[in-house]
């Protein structure tokens, strides 16, 4: 795979490709997600390599600019974050209450769980 490839689009397009042209979300889906050359999409979609590169280029930037105003991806990514988090947590109190009844860590534990959910109940 090109290492030059900001993968952070393959992400984007899940969220904002409905607001791309057609042309736009074609080409970006084979340039990132099936890692198709410029030359190889132009083949494929009839078009020049420039033409290709111009369309992915105009589309990276819209889901930029929407993701800028809407962060979607990032309070996605905040969303699984919190959930990753409030399972460990959850796993602990479980093997605490099966060890030894209920200790001061099961009340701090519950604290930080309350804490999480407050700080990012905008995030749903």
């Amino acid at each position: 795979m090109n290492s030059d490839k900001d993968l952070r689009f393959s992400v984007l397009l899940d969220y904002y490709s409905c607001m791309l042209t057609d042309k736009q979300r074609d080409v970006i889906d084979l340039y990132y997600n099936e890692d198709l050359s410029l030359s190889e999409i132009a083949e494929h979609e009839n078009i020049t390599r420039q033409g290709v590169r111009d369309s992915i280029k105009r589309g990276e930037q819209t889901m930029l600019e929407l993701e800028e105003k809407f962060r979607l991806a990032e309070r996605s990514q905040k969303y699984y974050e919190i959930i990753e988090e409030v399972g460990k947590l959850s796993a602990d109190i479980k093997a605490e209450c099966a060890h030894c009844g209920f200790p001061k860590g099961i009340v701090k534990r519950a604290e930080y769980l309350v804490q999480l959910a407050e700080e990012n109940k905008d995030l749903f």
